[in-house]
């Protein structure tokens, strides 16, 4: 699991998630600078940071680079948390913390996650071989019974 992200990699990071297609340091640029006064160097900087990090690839364009994300937001976001909960000394309990600071909105995100994980479980069950016929000893028959009535 990586390391979080720090303030100004998460601000790049969620311009390349959110526009979701290789971007360019001087497009992340001029965005950043809506909010805040940064240097182009220090944007590009950032953006090496995160290549070498692993969180983006990069695509040489003429002299400068496109970026674009290796995993989205939610994979990003869920690395976290499981980061969090494994580090418990009581699993559980930190889940049931965890439960109580949710809003109403978030319980009900979690039970609409769940469902979708349970219906996947199910639907690899249904999907799965049947185990083979056990083997049949020498002189034994391997024709089943056949119902009453067939």
């Amino acid at each position: 699991m990586p390391r979080p992200l720090g303030e100004l990699e998460d601000a790049v990071m969620t311009r390349v998630w959110q526009w979701n297609r290789p971007v360019t340091v001087r497009e992340v640029l001029e965005d950043l600078q809506q909010e805040r006064s940064i240097a182009y160097t220090t944007v590009m900087t950032v953006m090496d940071n995160l290549h070498q990090k692993g969180w983006v690839r990069r695509e040489a364009e003429g002299r400068a680079y496109r970026y674009t994300a290796v995993s989205t937001r939610a994979a990003y976001s869920a690395a976290l948390m499981n980061e969090a909960w494994s580090t418990s000394d009581n699993p559980a309990a930190a889940l049931v913390a965890f439960f109580g600071m949710m809003s109403a909105e978030q319980r009900e995100a979690l039970r609409d996650a769940v469902r979708v994980v349970q219906y996947d479980d199910e639907s690899s069950a249904d999907a799965a071989p049947e185990p083979p016929a056990p083997p049949v000893a020498k002189g034994e028959s391997d024709e089943r019974p056949q119902e009453p009535g067939r």
